[in-house]
C-alpha cells in the first residue's frame, strides 16, 4: 500500500520517474529516512557541542604572537567556513575562563585547526597562551561558530578586507582558501599595524601576492618612523580609495579593535559605500570600557558594586565585564563569542543598572524580559542577576 507521501509525489509532473528513483536510492544508497533516529549523531559531526584540542605545534609570528597547531584527541574535527572561529576554555589561577579565537588556517584541510594569539594589555588569556601553554597540552572548545565569511548569494566576488593588528587571523583563512582552491575571486587586503615588526603573517601574505594575480596586499604603518616602502597614516578615505581604486561591486570586511572599526566605517560612509556592502567581524570588548560613548560621567571605571546570584554575592568592578566577574567567582556560564553577539552568555537582569557598549545584538524577547549579554554587560550599580 502507499503511503500518502508516494501517492502525492505520484500525481506530480514526473511523479513516477521520482519515485522510481527514490526506490532505487532506498535499494543502491543510503536511506536516511531510516536513520532518522541518528540525527543528533549526524548533525554532532557537523555541529560538534565540543572539541577535545591537543597543541602539537607552536610558531612565533612576531615578537607578541604565536601561532597554535590544534589536533583532535579523537582524530576529527569538524568542517567549518573561512572566518569562524573556535572558543577555548581553560583554567588559569583557578580560574575557568575562554576566549574566541579565529581558526587562521585554510578549512581546505581538517588534519588540524590553527589559532594566532596575539599579546594584550593587560591580557589575562593572552599572557597566558604566550608565556605558559606548550606543545602537548590539552583544552576543549566549542565547535566552529561566528558568521564572520563569504556568502555566494549576498556577496560580490571581489572582497576588500580590512584588518588591523591580530585582526587579520580570519582574513589569513580567508585568503588561502580563496588561492588553494582557484576561485575565480578579486581579493584586497588592507592590513594598518603600528610598524613592521608586529605585522601578523607579513611575509607569507606577501608571497602570496606575488604568486597570485587575484590578490593584493597593502600594509599601512601608523607609527613607524622607519624608511620603508610602505603607506604610512592611517586607513582613512583617501587611503581607501587610493589603494582599491573602483570602489563599487565590493563587500567589505573589517576585522580589527573596535575603535579602528569604527574609523574605517565612517572612512567607508564616507565615500558612500551602502552599509549591506560592509561585514564587520565581532572583536571582543575595549579595554577602556570608560572612554565608550555614553559611559556615565559619574564612574571612573574603578568602582566595585556587589552582584547578587541565588544565595551568593560577588565582587565586580565597573570596568570589567560581568562575564569576567562571574568566572572570577568560579560560576560557570554558557559562552562562546564573548563579544555580545552569539547570546549564549545572556542572563537576567532583576535589579540594578549595567553599561552596555553599541553593538551589542540583543534580541527584541531579551529587551522585553530583560535578559543581558554578560559578555559586553559591565555594573554601574549593585546588581541582581539570574541565569
Amino acid at each position: 500500500m502507499k503511503t500518502m507521501k508516494e501517492i502525492i509525489i505520484g500525481e506530480m509532473i514526473n511523479g513516477k520517474e521520482t519515485l522510481q528513483e527514490i526506490e532505487n536510492v532506498r535499494k543502491n544508497g543510503r536511506d536516511l529516512i531510516r536513520e532518522k533516529n541518528k540525527t543528533k549523531e549526524i548533525v554532532g559531526a557537523l555541529h560538534a557541542e565540543s572539541l577535545d584540542l591537543k597543541v602539537i605545534e607552536i610558531r612565533e609570528e612576531t615578537k607578541g604572537s604565536k601561532t597554535f597547531r590544534l589536533a583532535s584527541k579523537t582524530g576529527y574535527l569538524p568542517p567549518f567556513q573561512a572566518g569562524q572561529y573556535i572558543n577555548i576554555f581553560t583554567v588559569i589561577e583557578g580560574v575557568r575562563t575562554s576566549r574566541p579565537y579565529s581558526i587562521s588556517s585554510s578549512p581546505k584541510q581538517r588534519a588540524y585547526y590553527e589559532v594566532t594569539v596575539d599579546r594584550i594589555e593587560k591580557g589575562f588569556v593572552s599572557d597566558y597562551f604566550l608565556d605558559k601553554v606548550k606543545v602537548g597540552d590539552e583544552f576543549e572548545a566549542n565547535g566552529p561558530a561566528g558568521e564572520f565569511h563569504f556568502n555566494p548569494v549576498f556577496h560580490y566576488d571581489k572582497s576588500v578586507f580590512i584588518a588591523g593588528g591580530s585582526g587579520i587571523t580570519p582574513f589569513n583563512s580567508m585568503i588561502k582558501e580563496i588561492l588553494e582552491s582557484g576561485a575565480k575571486r578579486e581579493i584586497h587586503l588592507i592590513y594598518g599595524c603600528r610598524d613592521e615588526e608586529v605585522a601578523i603573517f607579513h611575509k607569507e601574505l606577501e608571497e602570496m601576492a606575488r604568486n597570485h594575480d587575484n590578490f593584493k596586499y597593502n600594509l599601512v604603518l601608523s607609527e613607524s618612523d622607519k624608511e620603508c616602502n610602505f603607506r604610512k597614516g592611517f586607513i582613512d578615505a583617501k587611503c581607501i580609495k587610493e589603494l582599491v581604486g573602483v570602489l563599487d561591486d565590493c563587500t567589505y570586511y573589517l576585522c580589527g579593535p573596535e575603535i579602528m572599526i569604527e574609523f574605517v566605517t565612517s572612512a567607508l560612509k564616507e565615500l558612500k559605500v551602502r552599509p549591506k556592502d560592509i561585514r564587520r567581524e565581532m572583536f571582543g570588548s575595549r579595554q577602556d570600557i570608560e572612554n565608550e560613548p555614553g559611559w556615565p560621567k559619574d564612574l571612573t571605571g574603578d568602582e566595585v558594586f556587589k552582584v547578587t546570584i541565588g544565595d551568593r554575592v560577588i565582587d565586580a568592578r565597573a570596568n570589567e565585564s560581568l562575564l569576567t566577574a562571574v568566572e572570577r567567582a568560579g560560576i560557570h556560564i554558557n559562552v562562546c563569542c564573548r563579544s555580545g553577539e552569539c547570546s549564549l552568555c545572556r542572563v537576567k537582569l532583576v535589579s540594578g543598572n549595567v553599561f552596555m557598549p553599541k553593538g551589542v545584538l540583543l534580541r527584541l524577547a531579551d529587551e522585553k524580559f530583560g535578559y543581558i549579554h554578560s559578555c559586553k554587560a559591565y555594573p554601574i550599580s549593585d546588581l541582581e542577576i539570574m541565569y
